[in-house]
């Protein structure tokens, strides 16, 4: 597992079908090392505090596996940083990462703590509303870091598994949580059951809870 790319933006506006926003999603791959605080990348924003950034949610990373998948379903090369994350890694698929595991990223240790939930910015980065849905189906959404151990970060840095969570919950998996499955209400127990889940996928889940 590897560092591929790092990326950050500041706030920009994007347009698309007569809507406008204000966004931080517009990731450019920049040259490290860039250093990691607890409330995220130095150089990074985010329009939407309430429900990007934070102490939960400082880092997205996403796995260049998932680029390859999105490449050959669109027909198109797609740039890192498109899907708005701040590192593609490799090695890292929603299939093998689980709510709570730890990690070292170069210098960094960090703490996965929930999926990430795309939103109708995502459609417009894409230039198609349709695939916010896409995304959120598909089992490719990679997932959100909470920061440990502040430090830098760098092109190439090599990742490390410190922790493994008991609990065995994939991201893949959590996202079934969201929507109605015969699955749904045993994902939400045991998501709860996580100390490391994000306070705010918490109370999200637990309206959710039967």
């Amino acid at each position: 597992m590897h560092i591929q790319s790092i990326s950050v933006s500041g706030l920009t506006r994007i347009e698309h079908q007569g809507h406008s926003k204000i966004t931080g999603i517009c990731k450019q791959p920049v040259n490290g090392p860039v250093k990691v605080s607890k409330q995220g990348m130095e150089g990074d924003q985010q329009a939407d505090r309430k429900n990007h950034g934070g102490v939960d949610k400082a880092v997205y990373a996403y796995a260049v596996e998932n680029y390859r998948f999105w490449e050959a379903e669109l027909g198109r090369s797609l740039p890192f940083g498109q899907f708005g994350e701040n590192l593609a890694v490799s090695g890292m698929t929603d299939d093998v990462i689980h709510i709570g595991d730890i990690f070292n990223f170069g210098a960094v240790e960090v703490q996965v703590t929930q999926p990430r939930v795309p939103c109708s910015k995502l459609g417009m980065r894409m230039e198609d509303a349709e695939f916010v849905g896409r995304f959120h189906f598909s089992g490719r959404v990679g997932f959100y870091l909470r920061v440990l151990k502040e430090g830098m970060i760098n092109l190439g840095d090599n990742i490390i598994r410190l922790h493994a969570d008991e609990g065995g919950l994939t991201i893949r998996d959590a996202m079934l949580a969201l929507n109605k499955n015969p699955r749904q209400q045993e994902i939400i127990n045991r998501a709860l059951a996580i100390p490391a889940l994000s306070q705010a996928w918490r109370e999200s889940i637990k309206k959710k809870q039967k």
